[in-house]
């Protein structure tokens, strides 16, 4: 795959999916802009990794529901690099509970940290990009975003609202070569799922068609592909990677 454009910007990268996202852009030649919120050594260790294999990596902390800082770090980027080409916002939480039992600040606590930091980024992304008159950002939603699930207004709530404010986007981005796409992943096998017991596990692969979870490298893949000029023609777009979960 080809880019045209030099430098990446991922949130929430130091670790899990994020940091496999870092590492295949990485591979490509881009120089990735790793962001973290807590816990700088993983990021210094994925840095080190990437480096040491002879890729281009940074790092910039901050929070991406910090509006003011996620502008700032931008303008950190583009004072560094002389651009921003790509973005992807991977940054976000979750606070699982029965929609009867949801606390109206619970329900915005997770749109706060999940929607509302990527319109953020799309929005001062865009700024950018329109300039440059290029430009690509990949927005991690989920399946739950297309599907629902129950336990999980909140998160559903700002994932399908990602969704659709990113083919928004793309109607605006559009005209100046600038686009908008989401990954809907299903289960990956990260950190978080490596402690569901086994039977647990056994039980959501049944419905799996290909029978288990992703590796984070296979979401990092589709979004190596829908960041590159192999995509150029692809915007407003939902790519499921979900194994078939949800057709």
């Amino acid at each position: 795959m080809q880019f045209s454009g030099k430098n990446v910007l991922i949130t929430g990268a130091s670790k899990s999916i994020g940091a496999d996202i870092a590492r295949v852009l990485a591979g490509y030649g881009l120089k990735v802009w790793i962001n973290y919120r807590s816990k700088p050594e993983l990021a210094e260790n994925l840095k080190k990794e990437i480096e040491d294999k002879g890729g281009k990596a940074a790092i910039i902390a901050f929070d991406a529901t910090n509006e003011e800082a996620f502008i700032e770090a931008i303008k950190v980027i583009v004072e560094s690099d002389g651009e921003l080409s790509y973005l992807v916002n991977n940054a976000g939480i979750t606070n699982d509970k029965l929609a009867l039992r949801m606390k109206t600040e619970e329900f915005m606590g997770v749109i706060d940290a999940n929607l509302k930091s990527c319109f953020v980024g799309c929005r001062e992304a865009l700024k950018i990009m329109s300039k440059q008159r290029m430009g690509s950002v990949v927005n991690i939603a989920s399946i739950i975003g297309e599907r629902g699930n129950a336990g999980q207004t909140n998160y559903a709530a700002s994932k399908g609202g990602m969704i659709a404010m990113s083919k928004s986007f793309a109607y605006e981005g559009a005209p100046r070569n600038v686009r908008f796409n989401c990954i809907t992943p299903g289960f990956v096998q990260t950190d978080m799922t490596n402690e569901l017991k086994e039977d647990v596990k056994e039980s959501y692969m049944k419905n799996i068609p290909l029978g288990r979870f992703a590796d984070g490298v296979e979401i990092a893949n589709a979004v190596a592909f829908l960041l590159s000029d192999s995509a150029s023609y692809i915007t407003g777009e939902v790519l499921k990677v979900n194994g078939g979960l949800y057709m």
